[in-house]
């Protein structure tokens, strides 16, 4: 049975994407624990990170790198890294902006246009720094 990931991937369930590539997708999680929580997917679709093929992980983890610093870049804010694995059936990594508020596990509500606020300002395009 497919995830919601990968569905998202699949376009079938819409996504705030902030950056696409061949291996992977990355777009705003719906329920952020801070404004700009992103989650980093493979387009291969597996429950656990560790279990990814090799070039499928170094792909991810490019992504990931890339987009930290990108998104660094835009908000002046050090990026959390996470991998957490229980929450969706499909490997992924929560890139989120660190800032004075954050508390663990406690979630924002953000209305439609404040996640496409976010998106426009940290949507990474190539030929963008880092």
């Amino acid at each position: 049975m497919s995830s919601i990931f990968s569905k998202i991937i699949a376009g079938e369930i819409p996504c705030y994407k902030i950056y696409e590539d061949g291996n992977t997708l990355a777009f705003l999680d719906i329920h952020p624990e801070t404004k700009g929580h992103v989650l980093v997917i493979p387009k291969y679709e597996v429950d656990k990170i560790y279990d990814l093929p090799d070039e499928d992980y170094a792909a991810l983890m490019r992504t990931v790198k890339k987009l930290s610093k990108y998104m660094e870049e835009k908000l002046g804010t050090r990026i959390l890294w996470k991998v957490v694995g229980t929450d969706v059936p499909h490997a992924h990594v929560h890139l989120m902006p660190l800032d004075e508020n954050w508390q663990y596990g406690k979630t924002l509500e953000l209305t439609p246009e404040e996640f496409e606020e976010i998106r426009a300002k940290i949507a990474y395009h190539e030929g963008d720094s880092k």
